[in-house]
């Protein structure tokens, strides 16, 4: 074998490369994920978004809770047996309304208990499902987010607050078709938030909604444990470091990747428990 043959060897290495890394990581992943079911007796479920970067051209691609999502976690759910617990990993700043009320809903109506952990934050769409599950787990530093609808690229509230300002004579037909789609998505928000929150909350889960939905603060203001607390949403900060640990498993950027993850076998029974 000569220089030359070494030299195209070496290439072909350096192509392979990254394929071989992207298993490996992948790998590590389902095994942590699988110490974790073991050790909680549960379904994991991984809902992470990293900011993405383009092969080519280096743009900045940021992922949201989509339709894809909601239909990854939809059958991770079918394929758990009812009474089995829940634990789902969430990093997100949000997404579509429709995927992120998809989750809740199915999260919520799951028989066995269901945790979700936010290491990070959860922001918008992922704060949604965060309050669907029977018990939020924090970083003490973690953050969730508001609810309050955007149209357009606007908050929904301020909408509504300018066109009532002004004279209906005063509005375009856009503001008045935004305006009214704003009222629709708030009202609808609202409730949906207030519903999730009955059973926690119960008298208070109206007042609670309309805290989270009606515009109090800016949509990326960063609800710490602390003012969660305060408004009688209980969050542990007991937080597994094998869920850390699962983080450290998702770097950013990475590419290709999907953005749910979980092990895709039907559980017929719980995994049996590791002892510690």
């Amino acid at each position: 074998m000569n220089y030359f043959d070494l030299f195209w060897i070496f290439l072909l290495f350096l192509a392979f490369l990254p394929y071989f890394k992207q298993k490996m990581m992948e790998g590590a992943r389902l095994r942590l994920m699988r110490d974790l079911e073991k050790q909680r007796n549960s379904r994991v479920i991984i809902l992470i978004h990293r900011q993405e970067s383009m092969s080519f051209l280096g743009i900045p691609l940021v992922k949201f809770i989509d339709i894809n999502d909601s239909e990854q976690v939809l059958r991770a759910i079918r394929l758990t047996p009812d009474e089995m617990p829940i634990d789902m990993i969430l990093h997100t700043p949000g997404g579509l309304v429709l995927a992120a009320e998809q989750i809740a809903r199915a999260l919520k109506g799951h028989k066995g208990k269901v945790t979700v952990f936010v290491p990070h934050y959860a922001m918008s769409g992922g704060t949604l499902i965060a309050l669907s599950a029977d018990e939020i787990v924090m970083d003490e530093n973690a953050v969730l987010g508001p609810l309050d609808p955007q149209i357009g690229g606007y908050p929904a509230v301020s909408i509504i607050k300018v066109a009532r300002e002004k004279e209906p004579k005063d509005l375009d037909d856009k503001t008045l078709i935004l305006k009214d789609i704003s009222e629709k998505a708030l009202v609808q928000m609202r409730n949906f938030v207030e519903e999730i929150l009955k059973e926690k909350l119960g008298e208070r889960a109206g007042e609670v909604a309309d805290r989270l939905t009606g515009g109090t603060w800016t949509h990326d203001y960063p609800i710490t444990v602390e003012e969660l607390r305060a408004m009688g949403i209980e969050v542990s900060t007991d937080m597994p470091k094998l869920v850390y640990n699962l983080m450290e498993l998702f770097p950013q950027p990475i590419q290709n990747r999907p953005s749910v993850q979980f092990i895709p076998l039907p559980y017929e029974g719980a995994p049996k428990k590791v002892e510690k």
